[in-house]
């Protein structure tokens, strides 16, 4: 699976981005999201099931950004809203085959490149 993340920029706090992650193929559960800030592990943000459309947040980003897919397009999107200078980081979408955890990085398959989000304050 090809993924293809887009929607990145630079906002001022308290504004929004939405980000989109389309993928190439078929055998996709679940698609997830993570962020890595500089100097900083890589961390789960959200995710979204493919065929039920379940949602999963992190508790730091939970009211304030949600995740959501279009079956049709093959493409899972992150609204974020409210955003703060400690969301800045490079996103990553992730594609995960089979089901399991969608908390833990090491349960995704194929990954995106990542696409930068800066936050101002």
């Amino acid at each position: 699976v090809q993924l293809q993340a887009s929607g990145g920029g630079l906002v001022q706090a308290g504004g929004s981005l939405r980000l989109s992650c389309a993928a190439s193929a078929f055998n996709k559960y679940a698609m997830g999201w993570f962020r890595q800030a500089p100097g900083k592990e890589r961390e789960f943000v959200a995710a979204i099931t493919w065929s039920g459309g379940s949602t999963y947040y992190a508790d730091s980003v939970k009211g304030r950004f949600t995740v959501s897919r279009d079956i049709a397009k093959n493409t899972a999107y992150l609204q974020m809203n409210s955003l703060k200078p400690e969301d800045t980081a490079v996103y990553h979408c992730a594609n995960k085959k089979h089901g399991g955890s969608v908390y833990e990085r090491y349960e995704y398959d194929s990954w995106g490149q990542g696409t930068q989000v800066t936050v101002s304050s």
